[in-house]
């Protein structure tokens, strides 16, 4: 990675959790989360339905505040960017546009200068391989098209860190790669990813750190080689597995 880039990630990474958790009325569905998110590989969080993936992901990108614990991002002063982080949800929400006013629109709204906003939006469309789509309705694409076009409009302002939620739920195998080749792309260049996924084989070919949660914790972290040749944990043992956990077991 170029050392420009490597430091423009780390002027707000590394990203500290300390005993987050969130309780909602009687529910406590994060307890007790340690953990430091560095700019040095991509980092896969993993878990079954309910594990509490979505919402650590929506309190590291400020959607959601903690209950207990902090978070800490490093923040020098002299880091004074329009766009530090983005996200992208599973179900992409596009505007009534085309896909290049998508992107556009997003980059006015983050206050990026009009003299670079050509040149962020060809370059967006591209790193998503959307430069022939540029001119098409962004409703009228596929469902895979449309995930691009989040990712695009995600990246446009050059975030820092980007934060997926399972982006290829409801994608074939085809499209699923399409994505993954454009998020390799976007961290190759220089922004932090930190995804969700139930994707086994997904976190395999991606994730350089493994987070799995099980029933609202922390259960393993782990490099994917090491968690993939031998998880720790039995929580990590049963979902590689394909055991099941019930939601009701108290965390």
């Amino acid at each position: 990675m170029d050392p420009a880039v490597a430091g423009r990630v780390t002027s707000v990474l590394p990203l500290k959790l300390s005993g987050v958790g969130l309780t909602i009325g009687q529910h406590t569905l994060l307890k007790d989360i340690h953990h430091t998110f560095t700019g040095s590989s991509i980092s896969v969080v993993m878990g079954h339905n309910g594990a509490g993936k979505t919402l650590l992901l929506k309190i590291c990108h400020g959607l959601i505040p903690p209950t207990a614990g902090r978070l800490q991002w490093h923040r020098p002063a002299r880091a004074k960017r329009p766009c530090v982080q983005a996200m992208v949800f599973q179900r992409p929400v596009l505007l009534r546009r085309s896909v290049e006013q998508n992107i556009r629109h997003v980059l006015k709204a983050g206050r990026i200068a009009k003299s670079e906003t050509g040149r962020a939006v060809q370059q967006a469309l591209a790193m998503s391989r959307l430069t022939d789509m540029a001119s098409r309705p962004a409703r009228q694409l596929s469902g895979g098209e449309q995930q691009r076009v989040a990712l695009a409009r995600a990246w446009a302002a050059r975030p820092e860190v980007l934060i997926l939620d399972e982006p290829c739920t409801y994608l074939d195998p085809a499209a699923t790669l399409e994505v993954e080749q454009i998020i390799t792309a976007f961290y190759d260049a220089g922004t932090k990813i930190i995804m969700a996924t139930h994707d086994i084989a997904q976190a395999r070919r991606l994730a350089g750190e493994i987070i799995l949660m099980h029933q609202g914790k922390i259960a393993e972290c782990a490099g994917g080689h090491e968690f993939f040749g031998g998880p720790c944990s039995d929580q990590a043992r049963a979902f590689l597995e394909g055991r099941l956990w019930t939601r009701g077991n108290s965390i």
